[in-house]
């Protein structure tokens, strides 16, 4: 059983431990990202406040929705209806551009290196800022992907256009740099035309997003080939200067990032632990020798390094 480590930081401690990370990332063999909500959440991928206002003002009016989350667990009328909420949802969350450049600043710093991401997050950021596709695990989907509800078999579909047209069917219109608008005299509608509603080409039952939210997660061909690299990739780095760089990870899921980064480097004296976090930047006792904690927004902090 691990033993939660946390210490308050003084402005000089901050310091030092940026600066120790900068050694570290300059020293590595390899570097692990696993990566959570709280690096998009550092990009201004906020799920409440001005921006779930902004595009989900009706469905707020409606049913009092708190945040843009919870919201698409609601059990709504028609399908109609649930995928107007759903396809704003995945437009401006997988297809719009983040608003903070964090993942960019992130890959400048790791692109020379030998990196590979293992993630939670669905929201493709890390492939638009340049990441290499072959170095990326998304082990929780896609909001790019459908798949069957059921699911009767086992394959995802892309998703792009028949969102956007999703989008225009509400009275949405996408500009040139892909932000949607309303136009002066459109009506907002919070449904769908029934003919967008996706079906499953082979039974034809509802389409579900490719998310794990309960045992119908369908993991592809392309989750597995991902899984395999992922486990390459520890495989072939055992026992070297292996950086495990955690970002924004809460304890939701800690047994996808971080209770395995965590062992791995208790297992590897060589390796380092470093986690950023606003608020919940902690470590075990076994390995706080070599571990790195950083309090702070991970955008500042990744400017800093």
């Amino acid at each position: 059983m691990f033993l939660r480590t946390k210490t308050i930081e003084s402005t000089s401690d901050y310091y030092s431990k940026t600066e120790l990370l900068k050694q570290k990332l300059a020293e590595a063999d390899a570097i692990l990202i696993g990566a959570g909500a709280g690096l998009s959440a550092s990009a201004g991928f906020s799920y409440t406040g001005r921006r779930f206002q902004q595009y989900f003002q009706d469905f707020i009016e409606k049913y009092g929705f708190q945040d843009m989350y919870s919201a698409g667990f609601y059990s709504y009328d028609s399908l109609e209806e649930h995928w107007a909420y759903w396809s704003r949802y995945i437009y401006i969350n997988r297809y719009m551009d983040a608003p903070e450049p964090v993942y960019d600043k992130l890959y400048e710093l790791v692109r020379e290196k030998d990196y590979f991401v293992l993630t939670t997050n669905v929201d493709h950021c890390f492939q638009k800022a340049g990441f290499e596709k072959n170095r990326l695990f998304y082990t929780q989907g896609d909001y790019g992907l459908w798949q069957c509800s059921r699911p009767c078999h086992y394959k995802t579909y892309e998703n792009e256009d028949s969102i956007r047209r999703m989008m225009e069917s509400q009275g949405y219109r996408i500009s040139e740099d892909g932000v949607p608008f309303l136009q002066d005299d459109a009506v907002l509608k919070m449904k769908v035309t029934a003919e967008l509603v996706p079906r499953c080409p082979v039974c034809g039952a509802p389409m579900s997003m490719n998310l794990r939210a309960d045992q119908t997660f369908v993991e592809d061909e392309g989750w597995h080939r991902a899984a395999e690299r992922y486990q390459q990739f520890i495989q072939q780095h055992e026992g070297k200067q292996v950086l495990y760089l955690e970002l924004g990870v809460g304890g939701n899921t800690p047994v996808i990032i971080k209770y395995p980064f965590w062992q791995m480097t208790m297992k590897n004296p060589e390796a380092v632990y470093a986690c950023i976090n606003y608020g919940e930047a902690f470590c075990p006792k076994e390995i706080i020798g070599q571990s790195i904690c950083v309090d702070g927004d991970i955008g500042e902090v990744l400017e800093k390094l």
